[in-house]
């Protein structure tokens, strides 16, 4: 074999008759070669990464849905997306180290660009060496930083473990609501969360330099003038939570909303009114105003629905009351004890003004049971044969007779008429 070259390359010399020439035809041929190889290295990838893309496409590929217990993390499809990115990645690593190696070689073979080519190989080498050598010097820190964050973890889940127990009601602290567990829990984790942060800090790499220092301040400052308002929510929702204004599911009144408390969040408070509107309130403004819970008492005492009705002054006052306690009585969710009573609130021109109160226990239905009590006012005083004097209007008299009810009617039956 080692005949066969120096035959060529003594062929070479007498038909060509320069040394150097046939140096350059030689490192010529060889580049042609490995070029060929080069390109068909390529073209091997790149067959390589269709049909791993097509295997990955296919049914019964091992790109399946990664489910932890019955919770789906990653669909098939966001899975498969991943895998497609891995794979492209891969086959541009492969194609620039490819390429890179190519011209390495391409370079090293001539004289004029062979120190170039061994210059950019060592800078590259040395700051890979560089690099790994600032990696290997900084993995007691990482490993510091490890213990630290497991240990935070560690008591996240054992504090979060105490507040599920209180929110559950199976452990009890003196003076601490079941409802105070998880706005608690936040607050710890926020807490646990900052101590970590800054005892991480100074094994964070580059945590000493300047351009950091000062990058956590601008950060720091750019937070602090654009989550004002955001900071006010925040700490007027942990106010409310433990002043207990309110609970999920309580019939409130805030300013103008008047609903039930679907949510209450770090920044909003979020009401469903009865016309099936949300509508988000935010924290700030719940405490700037009073608040109105119709279901504090509602389940215990109840609470007070009440109407009124104003009636001409030619009926007697206890028969009125009568006609209305009974309206209340005869209405679906009005409680029997407490009974319900009637106060008379004003003395007007032309009629009194009664106002009908009724207990009952379920605030978020106070409109339907408000609807149903009106008809049976109605209906009652109907059969009376009395006026409701709303709206108002004018009655002309003849001065001949006095709008005062006569003694009998005193001791006569609401609805009957008869003395009894």
């Amino acid at each position: 074999m080692n005949q066969s070259l120096e035959a060529l390359e003594l062929w070479l010399a007498q038909w060509m008759g320069n040394a150097f020439w046939v140096d350059m035809a030689s490192r010529a041929a060889a580049l042609f070669l490995v070029s060929i190889m080069v390109w068909l290295l390529w073209r091997l990838l790149d067959r390589w990464r269709k049909s791993v893309h097509r295997w990955i496409d296919a049914d019964g590929s091992g790109a399946r849905a990664l489910t932890v217990q019955d919770q789906q993390i990653f669909t098939e499809r966001e899975l498969a997306r991943a895998l497609h990115s891995v794979v492209n990645g891969v086959w541009r690593l492969m194609r620039a180290l490819l390429l890179i190696s190519w011209l390495n070689l391409v370079f090293t073979q001539f004289t004029w660009s062979r120190d170039l080519a061994v210059g950019v190989i060592g800078f590259v080498l040395a700051q890979v060496g560089l690099i790994v050598a600032e990696v290997v010097n900084y993995l007691p820190n990482l490993f510091i930083i490890a213990i630290i964050v497991v240990i935070s973890r560690l008591v996240i889940r054992a504090t979060r473990g105490v507040f599920d127990g209180i929110r559950l009601e199976r452990i009890t602290l003196p003076g601490f609501y079941p409802d105070w567990a998880e706005t608690s829990f936040g607050l710890s984790r926020l807490l646990i969360i900052a101590i970590t942060l800054v005892i991480v800090f100074p094994y964070l790499p580059g945590s000493s330099s300047p351009a950091f220092q000062g990058l956590s301040i601008f950060f720091g400052v750019l937070v602090s003038l654009g989550s004002t308002s955001a900071v006010a929510n925040v700490m007027s929702g942990i106010v409310i939570t433990y002043t207990r204004g309110f609970k999920i599911g309580d019939r409130v009144r805030i300013a103008d909303t008047e609903g039930d408390v679907i949510e209450r969040s770090a920044f909003v408070t979020r009401i469903r009114t009865p016309k099936n509107e949300e509508v988000s309130v935010p924290n700030a403004m719940v405490m700037n105003n009073h608040i109105v819970n119709f279901s504090a008492q509602a389940k215990e005492a109840g609470v007070l629905l009440h109407t009124t009705v104003t009636i001409g002054y030619d009926v007697a006052w206890p028969r009125v009351h009568q006609l209305l306690c009974d309206a209340a009585s005869a209405t679906a969710q009005v409680l029997e004890d407490p009974a319900p009573f009637v106060l008379q609130t004003s003395l007007d021109d032309n009629y009194v003004a009664y106002e009908l109160n009724a207990y009952i226990r379920n605030p978020s239905a106070k409109l339907q049971i408000a609807s149903e009590m009106h008809g049976h006012i109605q209906d009652n005083f109907r059969e009376a044969d009395i006026e409701i004097m709303s709206p108002h209007y004018r009655a002309n008299r003849d001065g001949s007779a006095i709008a005062i009810p006569s003694p009998e009617s005193l001791s006569t039956d609401p609805l009957t008429g008869e003395n009894t």
